[in-house]
């Protein structure tokens, strides 16, 4: 089994890249604190570290220069930080990969399959039967459930296609808003609702139960599988 330790402060974010990692017969261990991450990263033995830059207490990029100067560990920057300069800096400390958020977990399973294969560590046997539900391809303009093609609205198409891209993750209306193109202002942000209950009758064996496209409370919207 691969071990990967995460230094990553946002708990659901952790949680949920931890819980698709191990699809994939992945063992991530999630310190919050860099203090405890750089402690324990001494102590133990991994094959890969993810890491935040934006912590409590300690300056991600002072993180990747201990650790570079420690240890001879890939290390994958997970970073909301849209600098380029940051980026430049970590990767001249000697980060392997910057991957800004947000993205696709699958996105961050191709990465970390890279990055073994350059350091001649290979990945483990992916545990079966665990294939993706929904597949967008964006060339296409296609998604598809178990293989099949699901017709949808224009609408219906770009809120289900970003639900794709941020499996896993909270969407809130204001991310829709955003990045569709079709939803201009808060007043359509009625309308949302109203087709997510559409994409739900297209993809949901119960609507009123959802169980791929679900409703956070208070936060938005989550696609899972």
């Amino acid at each position: 089994m691969l071990k990967i330790a995460m230094v990553e402060d946002d708990r659901e974010l952790a949680d949920v890249l931890t819980q698709y990692l191990s699809k994939f017969n992945i063992s991530v261990t999630n310190y919050e604190d860099p203090f405890l991450a750089l402690s324990a990263i001494a102590l133990e033995e991994f094959d890969l570290i993810i890491l935040d830059l934006t912590l409590p207490g300690m300056d991600g990029l002072e993180v990747c220069k201990e650790l570079v100067s420690k240890h001879d560990i890939p290390i994958i920057i997970s970073s909301a930080r849209s600098d380029i300069t940051d980026k430049v800096i970590a990767l001249e400390l000697g980060a392997d990969d910057y991957l800004a958020k947000p993205y696709e977990p699958r996105e961050l399973e191709v990465r970390i399959k890279t990055i073994l294969r350059r350091f001649n560590k290979s990945m483990p046997k992916v545990v079966e039967d665990k294939k993706e539900i929904f597949v967008l391809d964006e060339e296409k303009q296609e998604i598809k459930k178990d293989g099949k093609f699901i017709k949808f609205t224009p609408a219906e198409f770009q809120i289900m296609s970003l639900m794709c891209k941020r499996k896993g993750f909270v969407v809130s209306r204001y991310d829709i808003l955003d990045s569709c193109d079709l939803f201009n202002s808060d007043e359509d942000s009625g309308s949302i609702a109203v087709i997510i209950n559409r994409i739900r009758h297209k993809i949901e064996e119960d609507p009123k139960k959802p169980n791929y496209f679900l409703t956070i409370r208070g936060a938005g919207y989550k696609l899972v599988e």
